[in-house]
């Protein structure tokens, strides 16, 4: 039986031959830039100082502009005629007489079931969680015993079984 090396399935490193090429890219990127910094500049050559020169300059005196002339402005054209424009007065549609229906009055619910009572507790949405809580990480969970009116399904009253241990929540 012939063994053959067993690779792993996940990670294979790259061939050896993108290394050293890098290296080679950055070491020559290094050379360049230090060749480059070496080459010095030959000083600039200084001229001999000339001396200064003196112009003379004489203003001319200004022309005389003539006065502008007059030009004669146009009359505003006359004002259009204004025609009336013709509206279409439309008559209302008629109107349907109104069917008065007796409305029954909403009775009140009748008395709610224990399991009603159970899924409106169940499915009812969640109070937000104090802020501060939030900010500092704080969780607990409490127990609550609340006892519901089974005819109206209000919370009669409420106690606190076992506390979270923090007073934020």
């Amino acid at each position: 039986m012939a063994t053959s090396e067993v690779k792993p399935l996940i990670y294979r490193p790259p061939p050896r031959w993108y290394f050293w090429t890098a290296l080679g890219a950055a070491l020559a990127i290094h050379l360049t830039a230090v060749a480059v910094s070496q080459r010095h500049e030959a000083p600039a050559v200084e001229l001999p100082p000339q001396p200064p020169q003196v112009v003379e300059a004489v203003l001319a005196p200004p022309e005389s502009t003539p006065p502008p002339e007059d030009i004669p402005i146009p009359e505003p054209p006359p004002p259009p005629d204004i025609k009336p424009e013709f509206v279409e007065e439309r008559t209302p549609p008629p109107r349907q007489p109104q069917n008065t229906q007796k409305f029954t009055p909403i009775k009140a619910p009748g008395p709610m079931s224990m399991s009603r009572a159970k899924a409106l507790a169940l499915y009812a949405p969640h109070p937000q969680y104090p802020y501060e809580a939030r900010s500092r990480h704080v969780t607990g969970s409490g127990v609550i015993v609340a006892q519901v009116d089974a005819a109206s399904g209000n919370v009669t009253s409420v106690s606190v079984s076992s506390s979270t241990g923090s007073p934020i929540l």
